[in-house]
């Protein structure tokens, strides 16, 4: 069991990230546990876009806020790099894959159910941000990933030059599809390697022209990249997948294989973090 099941103030399967942010900045990942909604979406989905009843929906996303004491603001997500920075006007249903902000008790908030959630802070808590790091945002080409893209709007509200920002900047990595799972063709291996060296590594050949892809190792070595290396959170191991914690996470992959037909029918959990 990792460090962040412990001593959680709100529902106990959501996770606490244990890592050294500083005193004023919060951060929660849901679990599916703690809300209203009815199976397949059972109980604490937090998406809008998968078929639930819209009244679970609020009424999930109304117990989050109350748990909290912010308002997350949910992004439409498209797996793409662009990144939306916050003020306490901006609605739901921007389209990005990340987030920044400065304001106080405003979430930035990623939703996931297989790709992985990446939240930033500064050592002096001046600024967050939250990121959608699935395999097409991190494989975006031209320096464009989500990740790079989230960091050069992360650093223009620090204010501070790229080493020291690099230097200064603290990350956590929430459960996603782990590397026992996640299977991907050889176009998605050679996208990796096209933009990030070192790649080859964290996807393992299997049968049939297949590879088993580490997510969190691929986002920590693009993180790495950036000179970013208090990294937290997500280490590969099976407490950390989605896909093998059916009891706890949501996961879209799991359950579209078991519904047979391929169909949006699994929900959302949340990555959050604010300046309390």
């Amino acid at each position: 069991m990792s460090p962040e099941n412990a001593a959680n103030p709100w529902h106990p399967d959501w996770l606490i990230p244990d890592w050294p942010a500083p005193e004023g900045v919060r951060a929660v990942f849901t679990s599916r546990a703690g809300g209203v909604s009815q199976a397949p979406y059972e109980s604490m989905n937090l998406g809008d876009h998968v078929g639930d009843r819209t009244a679970c929906v609020a009424e999930n996303r109304a117990l989050l806020q109350r748990a909290t004491g912010a308002r997350s603001v949910f992004l439409k997500q498209v797996h793409g790099s662009d990144v939306l920075t916050l003020d306490n006007k901006t609605p739901d249903g921007q389209v990005a894959d990340a987030c920044v902000t400065v304001q106080r008790k405003l979430a930035c908030t990623i939703m996931v159910a297989d790709c992985l959630p990446v939240l930033l802070t500064t050592g002096s808590g001046g600024v967050i941000a939250a990121a959608h790091a699935g395999w097409r945002g991190l494989a975006s080409v031209d320096g464009n990933d989500v990740l790079a893209s989230v960091y050069k709007s992360f650093r223009a509200l620090s204010h501070m030059e790229y080493k020291r920002c690099a230097i200064e900047t603290i990350a956590w990595l929430g459960p996603c599809i782990g590397p026992t799972a996640f299977e991907v063709g050889a176009e998605v291996k050679a996208a990796f390697e096209a933009v990030q060296p070192g790649s080859s590594r964290l996807l393992v050949e299997k049968a049939g022209g297949k590879y088993l892809a580490n997510l969190p190792a691929l986002a920590r070595l693009h993180l790495q990249a950036l000179g970013i290396t208090r990294i937290y959170g997500n280490d590969g191991t099976p407490p950390w997948c989605t896909v093998c914690n059916a009891s706890r996470f949501f996961s879209h992959r799991r359950d579209a294989a078991i519904s047979g037909n391929g169909f949006n029918t699994t929900g959302r959990m949340a990555a959050c973090i604010w300046l309390d």
